[in-house]
């Protein structure tokens, strides 16, 4: 079975679990969109098999679902008691992001039954982070720590909840160490994808820890219930280390059923148990079925999104309610993944700001990528919109639909590619008939009916739906057009210390370099010079991710540079003329 060999120990041993290669995506760069789909469904599929060995943990693993049932225990504590308390959910990126949607969410469960909410959100970078790239705070620890003492200010009970896929982020591990100083009033909680000895290990500047000694640190306080580390591994990625995927989703899931069980717990009378968690993870695999039920559908997305990407056109998510928050979470995700342009994949909410809720408020001060409402999208694309941009409406059958149908109609002016992912729950005839008008008006929808008897909240396994459908949107439109070196983000930002890294052995692994010259010929891509100067050579990795931010195209610049033995400049110029690495190379090659 591939995922045992992809988990084996000496798979890339080398390598923590959440950063090798996937085997079933080997060469997804030369796929066709069915094919990329059949991968992308192969490879969630990998979250919930079992019996792959004793190796890692996995979601279905006895110490897992024990984990989830004495954290969902501590969650109910605070919520009958909720004075002075707080729970607290932080991430960097993807994580953070989900974070937010979380946290909103239960908050606004509280809110329906009266309940001052008792969910916080951190996000490193702030909330310019939820729909942008911030990566340079995911490095500062001591950014952490002082965003998570201002809010728990005066705090007498918080459970922390600090996500990092691959147990690696500085941002999380000093929020992660001050609350192990203060075990009086924090308990901390670990979720993340990799075994505890994967953590990274590597020196924090102005720290005296690592994320590794901080796990170690957690693991003896998890011997007497005061940390908790929640950590089953889901397998590689689809395309290599892009945790918005499988990390996400399984982000998701875990944190759901731990706090819809202590929401049970508390207002429903219905006890914490095994075979309860046990049974609502049950329901989010059905969901993954479900959901690639319809990869015909899908697959109708992928072709249409890429090939409105390689014509220069954009792919425009127009959403409702928690769904649009999904659809803003996807876009805000191909600019560090894919080096895409903001304007290449947007996510637009109905009420923008007033329905995201976020704690800094509205941010359109900031740009014209933080105009996130369909307003924004009304004024700035739909004029300039063509039948070469897609347009996708994301919606369900409890959203107000004759407002979509009104959107959709404006939309149909300007563009016939038009399509729509839509859920709703059986038994409701009138929702149908409804759908019927915005089918009309559409190119293709994907129109998911879900029985209500399903357990678990049918919310959250629309969102979840949502979110891998968006992801094989987005992912499969880079994919078709050349964004991805057979499995690996090959135009990855290098503008932090786990993405330097993962660049410099992205470019060992594929080049066959030794790590040295990989490194030097990556800084060369990143100051645009032909040779390094000592200033250059004796900088540390801050000033290294600095200098990135401003350029474009590092990884492949420095890949074709290696791969070929070319001029930084020549490199250039055959990327420019075929931006896809695999032909750039090939032409290169065939030259020589």
């Amino acid at each position: 079975m591939l995922f045992c060999v992809s988990q084996a120990p000496d798979y890339e041993p080398t390598l923590p679990v959440s950063e090798k290669t996937n085997p079933l995506t080997r060469d997804i760069d030369q796929a066709s969109a069915s094919s990329i789909v059949k991968m992308l469904k192969a490879c969630d599929t990998q979250m919930f098999q079992e019996g792959a060995g004793r190796t890692y943990q996995r979601l279905f693993s006895d110490q897992v679902i024990t984990t989830m049932m004495e954290v969902a225990k501590r969650v109910e504590v605070i919520l009958k008691d909720p004075e002075d308390s707080l729970i607290v959910l932080s991430g960097c990126g993807t994580s953070g992001r989900l974070a937010f949607l979380l946290g909103s969410g239960f908050n606004k469960e509280l809110r329906k039954m009266n309940q001052n909410p008792i969910y916080f959100y951190i996000i490193a970078g702030g909330d310019r982070a939820l729909f942008s790239s911030q990566e340079a705070p995911e490095d500062d620890p001591h950014l952490g720590t002082l965003s998570l003492k201002k809010i728990c200010e005066g705090k007498k009970r918080v459970l922390f909840v600090g996500i990092s896929c691959g147990l690696s982020a500085p941002f999380v591990a000093g929020q992660l160490e001050f609350c192990l100083q203060h075990p009086d009033v924090y308990t901390p909680v670990l979720i993340g994808f990799n075994p505890a000895h994967q953590a990274r290990d590597e020196h924090i500047p102005g720290c005296s820890f690592t994320f590794c000694s901080v796990v170690q640190r957690m693991q003896e306080f998890a011997k007497s219930q005061k940390a908790f580390l929640i950590n089953p591994a889901v397998g590689p990625e689809a395309i290599s280390g892009s945790s918005r995927m499988k990390g996400g989703s399984a982000t998701k899931i875990l944190l759901e059923i731990v706090l819809s069980a202590a929401h049970a717990a508390t207002f429903s009378h219905t006890p914490v148990t095994y075979k309860g968690i046990l049974q609502h993870m049950r329901a989010y695999e059905a969901t993954v079925d479900m959901t690639y039920a319809q990869s015909e559908g899908i697959t109708t997305l992928v072709e249409a999104a890429g090939q409105s990407l390689r014509c220069g056109r954009s792919v425009c998510y127009l959403g409702w309610g928690s769904l649009a928050l999904l659809a803003l979470i996807d876009a805000s995700e191909c600019h560090p993944t894919f080096g895409a342009a903001y304007k290449d994949v947007r996510g637009f909410i109905n009420g923008g700001y007033r329905d995201l809720n976020n704690s800094e408020g509205a941010l359109t001060s900031l740009g014209p990528e933080f105009g996130i409402a369909h307003e924004d999208f009304l004024h700035s694309f739909l004029p300039s919109l063509n039948d070469q941009d897609i347009v996708l409406l994301i919606y369900t059958h409890s959203d107000d639909v004759s407002e979509v149908v009104k959107l959709a109609r404006r939309v149909r002016e300007k563009t016939s590619n038009l399509h729509a992912v839509y859920h709703q729950s059986d038994g409701d005839p009138a929702a149908s008939l409804q759908q019927e008008d915005i089918s009309k008006l559409c190119l293709s929808t994907l129109d998911f009916t879900w029985s209500s008897s399903a357990s678990g909240c049918l919310l959250h396994m629309w969102e979840l739906s949502t979110k891998l459908v968006l992801n094989a949107v987005s992912t499969g439109a880079h994919v078709l057009k050349g964004k991805i070196y057979r499995n690996h983000m090959i135009d990855v930002q290098v503008t932090n210390s786990k993405l330097y890294h993962r660049a410099t052995r992205l470019l060992q692994k594929l080049s066959g370099c030794p790590e040295p010259q990989c490194e030097e010929v990556l800084l060369k891509a990143v100051y645009q010079v032909e040779e390094l100067s000592m200033d250059i050579t004796s900088s540390d990795i801050t000033r290294h991710t600095h200098a990135a931010r401003n350029t474009t195209q590092v990884v492949p610049l420095a890949l074709v540079c290696l791969l070929t033995g070319c001029s930084l400049m020549e490199a250039k110029s055959h990327i420019k003329r075929q931006p896809i690495i695999r032909e750039a190379v090939a032409v290169i090659i065939d030259m020589s």
